[in-house]
């Protein structure tokens, strides 16, 4: 199950709208967040000890959000890290809001890459990360790829991320899975995740691949929307 866009599909992303500079991520992922009206505050529901600051429109409150997470991670849900990466990137800390996207993401992989196919205790979460992916990954992608070296650092570092703080929640028995030895399949998939991103890589490490990307991009205007400072 791909919930991830290539780099080949990020060349159109958001191609339709006015060049102008894309300073916040209005998206709707039901039950989980909504941010559709301009200038009032989102509507957050990942957890009790997340709402109120991912709420908030205070970059320190964000911050805080993302220090927390690092601090215990072990059961921390993708969608927390998805709002999270969104609020980041709302905030004005775009790198970070891009790390987090992809540790989201990464993490909800390995989940479903341990636990059965279509597993039900998982299923609603799978489609909210999804949904994410979908709706806020153009923008944070936008942003990415405004500079491939440093969109490779971040991708490299939030797979170690993902390596050292394994999610706890594939290991709870009521999610079933795919064989009794849940660390190996979990180390498969990271291999899996670290082989796809190496393959990304190399696509953009092509001359004529990444001048032909970054050539569609200016034509879409996506320097103007996400490269400001």
């Amino acid at each position: 199950m791909m919930i991830w866009r290539t780099a080949g599909a990020l060349l159109f992303a958001g191609a339709a709208q006015a060049a102008e500079p894309v300073k916040q991520i209005p998206i709707y992922v039901e039950p989980f967040y909504s941010s559709r009206v301009p200038g009032e505050a989102p509507r957050v529901a990942v957890g009790q000890r997340f709402n109120a600051l991912l709420a908030s429109s205070r970059r320190v409150d964000i911050l805080a959000v993302r220090d927390m997470v690092v601090a215990d991670p072990k059961i921390v849900t993708p969608m927390t890290m998805m709002v999270l990466a969104v609020r980041l990137y709302d905030v004005g800390e775009r790198d970070e809001a891009v790390f987090w996207f992809y540790v989201a993401k990464d993490r909800t992989v390995i989940l479903t890459g341990v636990a059965t196919p279509n597993a039900r205790p998982i299923a609603q979460a799978v489609e909210a990360v999804i949904a994410f992916a979908n709706l806020a990954g153009p923008y944070i992608n936008g942003y990415a790829y405004c500079d491939f070296k440093n969109q490779q650092a971040i991708r490299r570092r939030a797979l170690d991320r993902v390596a050292a703080n394994p999610y706890q929640a594939m290991f709870l028995q009521q999610i079933p899975a795919r064989s009794e030895d849940r660390s190996a399949l979990a180390a498969q998939e990271l291999r899996r995740l670290r082989d796809n991103a190496g393959k990304e890589a190399a696509y953009l490490e092509d001359t004529k691949t990444r001048e032909e990307f970054y050539a569609t991009r200016k034509q879409n205007e996506m320097e103007a929307k996400f490269c400001w400072s």
